[in-house]
Formats: structure tokens, C-alpha cells, sequence
């Protein structure tokens, strides 16, 4: 394949990852979030309870807040994605106002946990996708290179706990608990989602044996197997560690070889956030 194919086929995914988490994003308003008064943070959370007071469109409104944060920004991300991100802000403000979907539920409490996790999922596909929903992020920067003291995590949280304190002033103190709840939700799920599932296990195993198993785990199995040198703290004995990542219904077959062939092996297994390379899923995130 050559490069210049490759190159298109990644940038028609990561318009298509887009694409697909500005409508996912954005259905979590109608559906969610809008009927119920909850403002998630950011600049949607702000124009949410703009919405709430004068009815200004959520979508538009984001936009119009949003674009010259971007145009401010640019220099700091670059221009490449600044515009992927000018085009999922865009997306995402559109479809907010163009989904008219009927309210899931107008249990506040509902309405917070479903949104929230909705929402988390559709801007961690955006972000996957090289592109983010608003210029918050890049304020955030501009405002940490002229300020280094001030983190740009501390300068998002600062942004979203201010708008959390507008909701509670502005609508409940109610609302606001609702909208703390549905942040942090998003929060937690757009960090799982960028990190992985974790449905792959490495399994760690020391053994004087290493050599019987690490030839069984290659010629039965058919993944491959890092050694890595080992020297007990407490016995001074030097040993080898083998690693070997599997999928998660083959730990079974890992641990009955390793007790065949060594019942007295240290063993010890964890989950892996994103398993990519020879044998699982691309590096670009595709499987093989």
C-alpha cells in the first residue's frame, strides 16, 4: 500500500470518527440533556443555560462562542487542527439544533448519568478523530503560555466548575448537582474510551522453566513471548520474566501450560488499556 493511500485511508477514518461522535455528542442534548437543564461543563454548558433563560438555540449559540476561541488558538495546535476541529465544532453545534428528538426521560437524575456517558463517547470519538467540540482546550493553552503557572487541566476544570456555579445560580442548585454529576461522568468515560477496554490480558510469569514455556506458548499458541532478565531481591537468584500478551479466554490455556510445565512459577496477570502490533490491532487503531 502506498503511502499516499495510507494517508487517505487515515483521514477518511478520522472524518468518519468525527463524524459519527459529533452526531453521537450531540444527540445526548435533545435526548438528555436540554429537557432536563442540565449545562456539562464547557461552552455548551454555558450556552445551556442561556438556552434556559432567553431560548437561544444551543448550537448556534455554541458557535458563535466557539469560532473566535478557535481563530485565537490556531497558533498554539497548528492549523491543521484547528480546521478538523472548526468542522466537528460546526457539525456538533448544527446537529444539537437540528436533532429534535424526543426527551428519553425527564429524570433529572437519568437524564445526568445517559447524557453524561453519551456524551463522554461522542467526543472521545471526536477526539480519536484528531479533533475536539469547542476552543475551551485552546484557551486553556493560550491562557497556560502566558501563564505557566496555571495548568491547562486546572484551567478546564476552573472554566467547567465556573459554569457548573452559573447553572446553580442561574437555574438550581439542584441542576448543578445534576451537572456535576453528568461531568464527571463524561470525564470517566472519554478516559476509558482514549485509553482502551482492557480486554486483552499480559500475562507476567518467572520461572527456571522459561524456556519450556515460552517454546509452548509460541508453537501452541502462536503469540509471541518477551524475556526479560530477573534477579530476586530477597534470594539473589537470577531468573527470566516471560511476557506475553493474550486475548482474555486464553489466560486458561497460559496458566494450565506455565503449571505443566513449572507448578512452583510466580505468575501474575493484568488487564492492557490498548493491545496494537503484530498479531492484534494496528498502531492507526484498525484491525489486522
Amino acid at each position: 500500500m502506498s503511502s499516499d493511500t495510507a494517508a487517505n485511508r487515515t483521514a477518511m477514518r478520522q472524518l468518519m470518527l468525527i463524524f459519527f461522535g459529533c452526531a453521537i455528542a450531540a444527540a445526548s442534548y435533545p435526548l438528555f440533556l436540554v429537557p432536563n437543564h442540565i449545562a456539562p461543563g464547557g461552552v455548551t454548558g454555558l450556552t445551556t443555560i442561556l438556552n434556559f433563560h432567553f431560548g437561544l438555540p444551543i448550537g448556534l449559540s455554541s458557535l458563535a462562542l466557539n469560532i473566535p476561541l478557535l481563530f485565537a488558538g490556531w497558533k498554539v495546535r497548528g492549523l491543521r487542527f484547528v480546521i478538523r476541529t472548526i468542522f466537528a465544532t460546526a457539525l456538533f453545534s448544527v446537529l444539537i439544533d437540528v436533532m429534535a428528538f424526543p426527551p428519553l426521560s425527564l429524570d433529572p437524575l437519568l437524564a445526568a448519568v445517559f447524557g453524561g456517558v453519551i456524551l463522554g463517547v461522542g467526543i472521545a470519538l471526536i477526539m480519536r478523530g484528531g479533533a475536539t467540540t469547542g476552543g475551551t482546550d485552546l484557551l486553556a493553552r493560550i491562557v497556560h503560555k502566558k501563564f505557566p503557572m496555571v495548568s491547562t487541566g486546572a484551567f478546564l476544570f476552573a472554566f467547567d466548575l465556573a459554569v457548573i456555579l452559573l447553572a446553580w445560580i442561574f437555574i438550581s442548585a439542584q441542576h448543578a448537582m445534576y451537572a456535576i454529576i453528568s461531568v464527571y461522568l463524561s470525564a470517566r468515560v472519554l478516559d476509558k474510551v482514549l485509553a482502551g477496554v482492557g480486554t486483552d490480558k499480559a500475562c507476567h510469569i518467572i520461572s527456571g522453566k522459561w524456556k519450556e514455556i515460552s517454546g509452548r506458548l509460541i508453537r501452541e499458541m502462536e503469540r509471541g513471548v518477551t524475556i526479560l532478565p530477573a534477579t530476586g531481591a530477597y534470594s539473589g537468584k537470577e531468573d527470566r520474566m516471560l511476557i506475553c500478551v493474550v486475548g482474555r479466554l486464553e489466560t486458561l490455556q497460559v496458566k494450565r501450560i506455565v503449571d505443566e510445565e513449572d507448578p512452583l512459577a510466580f505468575v501474575y496477570i493484568t488487564d492492557t488499556h490498548e493491545t496494537l502490533g503484530e498479531g492484534f490491532r494496528k498502531l492507526s487503531g484498525e484491525d489486522q
